[in-house]
């Protein structure tokens, strides 16, 4: 037998590629049990090409293993679901288990988020990028110890800075996508149309800001304060104290 007839044992109108020779040098488990392993032990969603590199199986097969596997469990009414979410697959306790699972894991010791922070959220959510001061500016109030809290969770990122202003600019993460269980940001709820419009801003930003020149008072109301005294837009008595957190 010839050295040619040993290494081909594909069909001889296929040619054997890279991608071939790579999988069939993989040492293969079988499929389906090794996937549920695989995934048990995984703490971030896996995507399909990362799991079929491991397991050894074509993508497609894995795809369609996964797809099967999720139908399955929602069949069997198991206390847990596989879902596709960020890019990947992962496992989750199914919804009418949250309270039993909630009671076990948080055991009333776990901060959550507050309303604050949860609004903070969403506008970045609908707006990114965008900056701490437009976000200060829906909200009408400084953001910055919720920010903070958002970007210590892994809920929201840096991502650039404004071109104009130099501003630092951020927007929600993959980890955020995970834990909404959605799979990209054009599945989000359509409430973008009810948040104020950027352009509508600008007056509001700049005064916020004390990027106006300051407008002489009406002599007929002295009385009236000036709300811009401090260096920086995100201090004084409109800044949330909480940080966007609440202990249960």
């Amino acid at each position: 037998m010839s050295e040619a007839e040993v290494t081909t044992d594909q069909p001889s109108d296929q040619p054997v590629t890279e991608d071939a020779v790579d999988t069939l040098a993989v040492a293969v488990a079988e499929l389906r049990p090794a996937l549920e392993a695989i995934l048990m032990v995984s703490d971030e969603p896996l995507g399909t090409v990362r799991l079929a590199s491991v397991v050894g199986h074509p993508v497609t097969d894995v795809e369609q293993a996964l797809v099967q596997l999720a139908a399955e469990y929602a069949e069997q009414g198991r206390g847990f679901d596989l879902r596709s979410v960020a890019g990947g697959w992962r496992f989750y306790s199914r919804p009418e288990f949250a309270g039993v699972v909630e009671s076990f894991v948080l055991e009333g010791q776990q901060a959550r988020l507050t309303q604050a922070a949860l609004e903070t959220l969403s506008v970045v959510a609908y707006k990114q990028p965008v900056s701490r001061a437009r976000v200060s500016a829906i909200r009408g109030v400084s953001v910055d110890g919720v920010m903070r809290t958002l970007l210590s969770r892994g809920l929201v990122e840096e991502a650039g800075h404004d071109e104009q202003s130099g501003a630092h600019l951020y927007r929600t993460t993959s980890y955020f996508l995970e834990r909404i269980g959605i799979t990209s940001l054009d599945e989000l709820p359509e409430l973008a149309p009810y948040l104020p419009d950027m352009d509508d801003l600008e007056d509001e930003l700049a005064s916020v800001a004390g990027l106006d020149e300051p407008t002489p008072e009406p002599a007929a109301a002295p009385e009236v304060p000036v709300h811009h005294p401090h260096s920086s837009p995100h201090s004084g008595a409109g800044t949330e104290p909480d940080g966007g957190t609440e202990v249960t």
